[in-house]
């Protein structure tokens, strides 16, 4: 009996979150890729390197930014006029069962409303439980 009531806490801790815990994790996923679309509206660059983890990539066609130096380095343009050259909204988030890696999508729009591409973004939460984008890629905007 004493060692079922040792083994059940571990399986438990081993097995990772639970579904209701998953759900947690996509809502909370959700709130942080909104976050990180305000810092291009709201034209902060740093707040938009912050959210990018060291070994980030980002890809547009065949191109690829890789790390956090070179993402930020090669979006530096997008922040230097006053109005955003775009924005983009997530619509959708998902994240593995054990909790470590997340998924966010959703419309891009031009800076006047029409919707021109979608992105597609990974994220890996951290130890700390910040969640750091780890890959992104847009695409032209798929049909709804």
């Amino acid at each position: 009996m004493f060692r079922k009531l040792l083994i059940a806490p571990l399986l438990a801790f081993f097995a990772g979150p639970s579904l209701a815990d998953v759900t947690s994790l996509e809502a909370e996923l959700l709130a942080t890729e909104t976050q990180f679309a305000a810092t291009m509206a709201d034209r902060d660059r740093a707040a938009f390197v912050s959210f990018l983890a060291t070994d980030v990539v980002f890809t547009s066609g065949t191109q690829s930014l890789r790390g956090r130096d070179e993402v930020a380095s090669g979006w530096a343009g997008y922040f230097s006029d006053e109005v955003a050259p775009f924005l983009w909204k997530p619509d959708f988030s998902v994240v593995l069962e054990g909790g470590e890696l997340g998924l966010t999508s959703g419309p891009v729009f031009d800076q006047d409303g029409k919707r021109i591409a979608t992105f597609h973004s990974v994220w890996r939460r951290q130890s700390s439980g910040a969640w750091k984008i780890v890959l992104d890629r847009g695409c032209p905007a798929c049909p709804e």
